[in-house]
């Protein structure tokens, strides 16, 4: 299974990214698929999830109304949208994917891991 994350980059505060996972080795359909965020210093954290079948969708509280999840079944791909980025956004950001009996929100429900796409929000 490859996880390959993109989209990461430098923008001001208020800014936008919008960042792209694509995966291959697995039957992408079949798996609820995560975005985690960790910062220097602190732990890997939940941001955003959605379900196979796009029904589910979850959000951490914080990026609630400015970051958006999406997938592209056909091309195996996730997407996250942020607008309104702030300081405290930045962190590496990782797509996973997780078998969809499991938690959608637990980082644990997730064995495959893409590598990080560094965002960084300046003040």
């Amino acid at each position: 299974v490859q996880l390959q994350a993109s989209g990461g980059g430098l923008v001001q505060a208020g800014g936008s990214l919008r960042l792209s996972c694509a995966a291959s080795g697995l039957t992408f359909g079949s798996y609820n698929m995560g975005w985690f965020r960790q910062a220097p210093g602190k732990e890997r954290e939940f941001v955003s999830a959605i379900s196979w079948n796009t029904d589910t969708t979850y959000y951490t509280d914080s990026v609630k109304g400015r970051f958006t999840i999406s997938r592209d079944n056909d091309k195996n791909m996730v997407f996250l949208q942020m607008n309104s980025l702030k300081p405290e956004d930045t962190a590496a950001y990782y797509c996973a994917a997780a078998s969809r009996r499991l938690s959608m929100i637990r980082l644990e429900s997730y064995p495959y891991w893409g590598q990080g796409t560094q965002v960084t929000v300046s003040s």
